[in-house]
């Protein structure tokens, strides 16, 4: 969705483009987020549809779309940020930790997944300048120009506002480049600057998460493939509805039969309606009421019932499908898991974890990329240059704990891997845990050892 920039160096000029840029993606981006929020179109209704039509039509939106981004999203959780040789966290983590980013950072996976991408921008607090202040944004939200979208670390220039500036208003934002972080003015048409302020940091400080680019910098999410998938699945659902509403239940028939007919209480006439015909009783017939005809001639029957079962199975073809394109294994979406074993479960989520280890990959770069910003407005040098500093992700596959510490004991033992390598493998401890370990063990040894000397002390040996 980012293009390459234009060869103009005006910053009024660079922010219109911006607007621009921003203008055309936010009609797909605005589309996406509908249906994530369950804002779909309905089947098709006639002009002429009654009511009890117009409500099933509504009801039939059965959004899934939310799953497919919650899964994999879900499997994404950055805890810890390592130098190349360095035992525990680098420096440069207490940015994240100041910033909330356990927290915030899943709101960033969920943006980038369901539309592609999703940014960052990392500048010094105005407060004190030697804290970083790391702010996630929609790409709904900011647009970023690139010299080449495919490749490059960081933009030329972004532009952010809170919303599309409409004909009868104006809307307030800021415009990023390479020195400078402007105040922005934008209408339907242009963009004004205020005086830029300089941010030090030598690049516009806007970073990327793309879930997908492809080598001429577009991104694609795991949304926009899957709307004509779930259009077609609010179809079936709402055939599903209509059949059960109307054609799911036995219609008895009765034939040969002269209806009672509704006469005047005093007279005992028949009634005539306005064309001058008589006006039957009505024929109460349900499951607490005994028929009787008078009409020796008189039939009584039944027309079956419309089976579900074919509507049933073309929504759950639907749900397969939804979950062969989207990678989200199909038990997810079915809810038919039944006494799965853990190398069941874990085959099953195949395809997902390979999607998720894309996702890191590419949201881990990110992420170093911001690290290392917010080093050098900490004023490490040496930490802002580290290219080999890298982020260390939560383990979330599918894996008993015994199976885990069973394989890694096997690591220690029969390969002489050293044991305390091995403990950020444990999965469901934190960094706080991992750093207690050693004193713990050391506190344990000393204990053992005094132990052993006050025996030997006791005994003469």
């Amino acid at each position: 969705m980012t293009t390459p920039a234009a060869s103009s160096a005006d910053p009024v000029q660079r922010a219109q483009q911006c607007l621009a840029g921003l203008r055309a993606d936010r009609t797909l981006l605005d589309r996406i987020d509908n249906y994530v929020r369950g804002i779909h179109p309905g089947p098709y209704t006639p002009r002429n549809a009654s009511q009890e039509y117009r409500l099933l039509a509504a009801r039939s939106v059965s959004n899934f779309l939310p799953m497919v981004v919650a899964a994999p999203a879900q499997s994404l959780s950055v805890e810890g940020y390592q130098q190349k040789g360095g035992d525990g966290n680098s420096p440069a983590w207490e940015a994240w930790q100041d910033n909330r980013l356990d927290d915030r950072q899943a709101a960033v996976y969920r943006a980038a997944i369901t539309y592609g991408h999703a940014f960052t921008v990392v500048l010094p607090s105005k407060t004190d300048p030697a804290r970083p202040v790391i702010r996630a944004l929609s790409p709904r939200n900011m647009w970023a120009a690139y010299a080449d979208p495919a490749c490059d670390e960081w933009p030329m220039y972004a532009l952010e506002l809170p919303k599309i500036p409409k004909s009868d208003s104006v809307v307030h934002g800021l415009f990023y480049d390479d020195k400078f972080v402007y105040d922005a003015v934008a209408d339907q048409d242009s963009v004004l600057l205020g005086e830029g302020r300089p941010h030090g940091l030598g690049v516009c400080p806007v970073r990327r998460f793309a879930a997908q680019v492809d080598l001429e910098g577009r991104t694609t999410g795991v949304v926009a493939p899957l709307i004509p998938l779930q259009d077609r699945l609010n179809q079936s659902v709402f055939d599903l509805l209509i059949v059960q509403t109307y054609g799911s239940f036995k219609v008895r028939t009765i034939a040969g039969m002269t209806p009672p007919l509704r006469r005047d209480p005093e007279t005992g006439e028949p009634l005539l309606d306005a064309e001058g015909n008589t006006i039957p009783k009505p024929v109460t017939a349900d499951a607490s009421r005994l028929l009787i005809a008078p009409d020796k001639d008189t039939k009584f029957g039944t027309l079956d019932e419309t089976p579900l079962s074919g509507y049933i199975e073309s929504i759950g073809m639907s749900l397969r499908h939804l979950a062969v394109v989207s990678q989200v294994p199909p038990h997810y979406l079915l809810g038919d898991m039944v006494n799965l074993s853990a190398e069941a479960l874990a085959a099953a989520e195949t395809t997902l974890m390979r999607m998720v280890a894309e996702f890191k990959r590419s949201f881990g770069e990110s992420w170093e990329s911001d690290l290392r910003l917010c080093a050098k407005i900490r004023g490490d040098e040496n930490a802002s240059a580290d290219m080999t500093s890298q982020v260390r992700w939560a383990d979330t596959e599918s894996r008993s704990l015994s199976q885990t510490v069973d394989a890694l004991g096997k690591a220690a033992t029969m390969l002489g891997v050293p044991k305390q390598a091995l403990w950020p493998k444990l999965p469901g401890f934190t960094d706080t845990d991992r750093e207690r370990w050693p004193q713990l063990a050391a506190d344990a040894d000393s204990q053992r050892a005094l132990a052993e000397s006050l025996t030997r002390a006791v005994t003469g040996g």
